[in-house]
């Protein structure tokens, strides 16, 4: 009898817990939203343009339109796998935020106008005309930018505790490739032809490898199985995987011949030298509910030697904190998207540590953070291109390296 109190109270109960919550997450879409598609149309087709009333009519109701029809494309499109629909609301996405953006500029252009004497329409019509030409100039670029297979970034770095037997060993590492709706299967194997041109001795994919399930990506992802490195391939979680069936692309990943770093290690040698190559799942696995996913840096490098160097592969750069405590001495990170579309950078450093490139959190700890391979949703890089990155370890010992 008590049981079955108890699951009725949790039916009767469950409803008035989700109620507020789905309330508040409604009231928080309903105002990002009037903001986003608010203030554009505010700047474009109300303020002080005095525009004909069918030309204010028809921007009214393209805005209006546009912006209730985006929570429905949005859900229906990640939410349920569908790429039609995910393609359409992540390029209109892209394309309002750069617009939100600039017309925030434009207001702030507008009142130096105002100071100079310049009087509406004339005023506002030239801010609108501003954002317009601006937007679309970034959208293009931004477009191009995102589709382009990406440039090399060459980085060397001091690893003190690093052998002269492993001085110039050359890890190249991929992120956050993020294959999704937008079919991107020529992009791959260009990238597998730049990575396999930089004569690697490890290749490391530090995770969001897909945006949907592995048999939805399987003719983007089948270059990663042709990519060479002398010593390893290594590849760990990200948090998109927990969204995409993480344990299908750690699977797939081993079938594609890498070594997936589930919370493990691997030991790389070179002129009797050793480096530990560890990888810790991402910091949101152990919240799945997926069996055996989670971050677990005392896993990761159990039975290794303590007095060897320890390269970490790890998603987020906030899993730097411990990284340090583990006396990592050298984090790969991807995640940020060097903030994909500036001015998107600052919010992510309300989030993360570090943006991109080489920093240093510890005596002995540093953090390389990868503005990302891909890209996330929109198909627009605005000031942060992506990159594939060619590391360069150099030893702090005496001694000949290669």
């Amino acid at each position: 009898m008590l049981a079955v109190m108890s699951v009725d109270e949790a039916v009767e109960t469950e409803p008035r817990r989700r109620g507020p919550r789905f309330a508040r997450f409604g009231l928080v879409l309903v105002a990002v939203l009037s903001l986003l598609f608010g203030v554009p149309w505010a700047t474009l087709v109300w303020s002080g343009n005095d525009w004909p009333l069918p030309v204010l009519v028809a921007g009214t109701l393209l805005f209006a339109g546009v912006a209730a029809g985006f929570p429905y494309l949005m859900f229906r499109g990640h939410g349920g796998h569908r790429d039609r629909e995910s393609r359409i609301a992540d390029t209109l996405l892209g394309v309002v935020w750069v617009l939100f953006t600039w017309s925030l500029i434009g207001q702030l252009a507008g009142l130096v106008l105002l100071v100079l004497g310049v009087d509406d329409p004339i005023r506002s019509r030239l801010v609108s005309a501003g954002v317009v030409v601006v937007s679309a100039g970034l959208l293009v670029w931004g477009h191009i930018e995102a589709m382009r297979v990406s440039r090399v970034r060459r980085v060397d770095v001091t690893i003190p505790r690093l052998g002269p037997g492993l001085d110039g060993l050359k890890v190249v590492l991929i992120t956050d490739t993020h294959y999704g709706p937008i079919d991107r299967a020529r992009w791959s194997r260009g990238v597998t032809e730049v990575v396999n041109s930089l004569d690697a001795d490890i290749v490391a994919h530090t995770g969001d490898i897909a945006d949907g399930l592995v048999e939805q990506r399987l003719e983007m992802a089948a270059p990663l199985g042709d990519i060479r490195a002398r010593f390893a391939r290594v590849y760990v979680t990200g948090n998109h995987e927990y969204h995409s069936g993480a344990q299908g692309w750690v699977e797939h990943m081993e079938h594609l011949g890498w070594e997936t770093l589930h919370n493990r290690h691997v030991l790389v040698t070179r002129g009797g030298d050793s480096l530990v190559v560890a990888g810790v799942d991402d910091r949101t696995a152990g919240g799945s509910g997926l069996p055996g996913h989670r971050t677990d840096h005392e896993a990761a490098l159990a039975g290794a030697d303590p007095d060897l160097p320890v390269l970490l592969l790890a998603h987020q750069p906030q899993q730097i904190k411990d990284a340090v405590a583990h006396g990592v001495d050298l984090q790969l990170s991807g995640h940020t998207h060097g903030g994909q579309m500036w001015p998107f950078h600052y919010l992510v450093l309300t989030d993360q540590p570090s943006l991109q490139g080489l920093s240093r959190h510890s005596e002995r700890t540093q953090l390389y953070t990868s503005r990302g391979t891909g890209f996330w949703g929109p198909p627009f890089r605005i000031f942060a291109p992506s990159e594939i990155t060619l590391l360069t370890l150099r030893s702090g010992r005496p001694g000949n390296g290669r």
